[in-house]
């Protein structure tokens, strides 16, 4: 069985560090992934980290997911609130899937309040900054390692 973690990240993400730092912090998406990656090694993980702009893209990559990772952690980013079709490809995805927020989505505008990835998702991380995603791997660890 494949011990890869497939990171996928949404929308904006790739501007993480640069776009609303009072929001997001000024971590960018490599600084996530050498944290992952550390996180990762501690469990014997490997880690491929992805990000798209495009709704499409992620699917795609939920689909390799299927032949090629042991597990998914996704922040979906403002695909959250829209995207049945990320739902229904992670619906087809059988191993553990963990959403990741850095920002509490609960605080704020109500739009954000609901996730559909949530209705797939094994767990929930949000709030915790980019920290959130090590912490995801630390539980993706214990779920596929133990």
């Amino acid at each position: 069985m494949s011990k890869t973690i497939f990171i996928l990240n949404g929308p904006n993400l790739n501007l993480l560090g640069k776009r609303q730092p009072e929001i997001y912090g000024h971590d960018t998406l490599s600084d996530v992934e050498a944290q992952c990656k550390a996180v990762g090694d501690e469990f014997g993980l490997e880690v491929r980290q992805l990000q798209s702009n495009w709704e499409g893209q992620i699917v795609d990559w939920i689909h390799e997911a299927r032949e090629a990772a042991a597990g998914i952690i996704i922040n979906p980013a403002a695909l959250s609130h829209t995207s049945i079709a990320v739902l229904d490809a992670l619906n087809a995805f059988e191993g553990p899937v963990l959403e990741v927020h850095i920002s509490n989505i609960h605080k704020r505008e109500a739009f954000r309040h609901h996730s559909y990835t949530s209705l797939r998702a094994d767990g929930v991380i949000a709030g915790f900054g980019v920290e959130g995603y090590a912490l995801a791997m630390r539980r993706m660890g214990s779920l596929i390692v133990t």
